[in-house]
This record gives structure tokens, sequence and C-alpha cells, in this order.
């Protein structure tokens, strides 16, 4: 009888180990898959902030250019030129990608981007430079306020980048400014794209 009542009690231990064993188990598998949810949940409300990659080439293109060409700026102006243009596209494309209407503003940037290819000697480049850099980062910034409301840092550095081009200084005499303009309307259309 004494021998009975051992294994009675020794059962009772191996009952209790095994019951907090499995509880354990089932709060460590509850807690991955709260981990896993707010993983996915975190990813999900990513894409709902705005953060939608459109993948558009025309952006992709004016990115590779200016990333690739940071050293072209001469007294011809071909390179601020096509910058400028390819800059004109990309904005383009973007606003077309949230339904935002700046054909006119667009027209007055490329008219300012071909006049600096004129005549390389005339002295007024930094003014159509900056006209064009401002409709062009003002366009921005509109986009980025209907569709990227997360951006608005980067869109207020494209701003103050384009204000930063002063029409009095010679163009060749600031190109750092000028790059810096291109550089960060390429950093911005980057993350919209």
């Amino acid at each position: 009888m004494g021998s009975i009542k051992n294994e009675i009690k020794n059962c009772k231990w191996v009952k209790s180990v095994s019951g907090i064993f499995i509880v354990l188990l089932l709060a460590a598998s509850v807690s991955c898959n709260n981990k896993e949810k707010e993983e996915k949940s975190e990813e999900t409300g990513m894409a709902d902030a705005g953060d939608v990659k459109e993948n558009n080439s025309t952006v992709e293109e004016y990115v590779t250019f200016v990333s690739n060409d940071k050293d072209k700026m001469a007294l011809d102006h071909a390179y601020t030129n096509e910058a400028l243009l390819k800059l004109t596209s990309a904005v383009d494309a973007m606003a077309g990608e949230v339904d935002y209407d700046i054909k006119a503003d667009l027209e007055k940037a490329k008219a300012s981007a071909n006049k600096i290819t004129e005549n390389p000697f005339e002295t007024s480049h930094a003014d159509e430079i900056r006209n064009s850099a401002e409709i062009l980062s003002g366009a921005l910034q509109n986009i980025q306020k209907a569709k990227y409301p997360g951006l608005s840092n980067q869109a207020a550095e494209v701003k103050r980048a384009a204000m930063a081009i002063d029409p009095k200084i010679l163009t060749l005499d600031q190109k750092d400014a000028v790059k810096n303009f291109f550089a960060k309307s390429s950093n911005l259309l980057e993350s919209m794209n």
C-alpha cells in the first residue's frame, strides 16, 4: 500500500511539471505570434502613410543623371540645361501619378532652362536657373502635400536649395548651390518613386 501512495505522489508531481511546461510553451507561442502581427502591421502602416513607390522610369532617369554627372557644369551650361529639363520631365511624371496639373508652370520652367544655353557669355543665367528651380521646387512641394505627407522635410530642403541659388552671382561661381538643388530634388523624387 505504501508503494501505491508513492506512485500517486510521484504522478501528481509529474503532472504539475508537465502542466507548467505546457503553459510556458503556450505563452512563448502567443508572444511569437504577437510579434509577427506587429511587424506586419508596421509594414502595412508604412504603405498606408503615403510611402507607396511609383517606380517611374522618368524619375529614375533624372536620379541617375544627377548622380552620374556631378562635375559636368561648364560655361555652355549644357549639363545644367539637361538636368533642369530632366527634372522638369520627372516632376511632370510625378504630377501625373497624383493627378496634379502643373503643365503651365512646367512650360515656364522649360523656357527658363532653355534660355541658359542661348548665349554662354550672358550674365543672367543664374536668374533663369533660379526661376526654373523655384517653379520646380514649388511643384514638388505641392505634389508632396497632395500624396506624400511624410516627405515635408525633404520638400522644404528642395525649396531652400532653390532659394540658395543667387540670381546676382554667376552660375559657375555657385556650382555647389546649383548641384545641391539638383541633389535635393533627386533625393525627394527618389523617395517618392
